[in-house]
């Protein structure tokens, strides 16, 4: 399983924002979709990503934030992910960089969005269709013709 299979369910759809954007329409942006991060794009390709928690972290020190742009308050170190990317690994990933959303980037351009929540649901279903297919396998084994 990989990212493609979550965006396949879940839908390509990722809120963006451009860098020069206030960061009062990014949380009407948050707010509108529910969500917990916006990436912020030059054209189709990420150049940061603005959290929650970065918008948090900076109102706790300066209450004249909402003056602020996107750009001043957003990662531009973007981890990015590939849609052939495995589970396993992009979860080690997310948990060792701290990460909790990862934008998902195809020949440079912006395909989607993935969650934390996205890969261990996405990881957990993987897990339980393993384990009902050996329950039906036992339950065959043990109904079947005895000796």
């Amino acid at each position: 399983m990989n990212i493609a299979n979550i965006l396949a369910r879940k839908g390509s759809m990722a809120v963006t924002v451009r860098p020069e954007q206030s960061i009062r329409e990014a949380l009407a942006l948050l707010d509108r979709h529910n969500i917990g991060a916006l990436i912020a794009v030059e054209g189709e390709r990420p150049v940061g990503i603005l959290s929650e928690r970065d918008i948090v972290r900076e109102a706790a020190h300066n209450e004249k934030f909402f003056a602020r742009l996107v750009a001043d308050l957003m990662t531009r170190d973007v981890i990015t992910g590939q849609p052939h990317d495995d589970l396993p690994s992009v979860a080690h990933t997310m948990t060792e960089r701290r990460i909790r959303h990862l934008p998902v980037v195809d020949k440079g351009r912006l395909i989607g969005m993935v969650s934390i929540g996205d890969i261990v649901k996405a990881q957990r279903d993987h897990y339980q269709g393993e384990v009902d297919t050996l329950q039906t396998q036992l339950l065959a084994d043990e109904s079947g013709p005895a000796r």
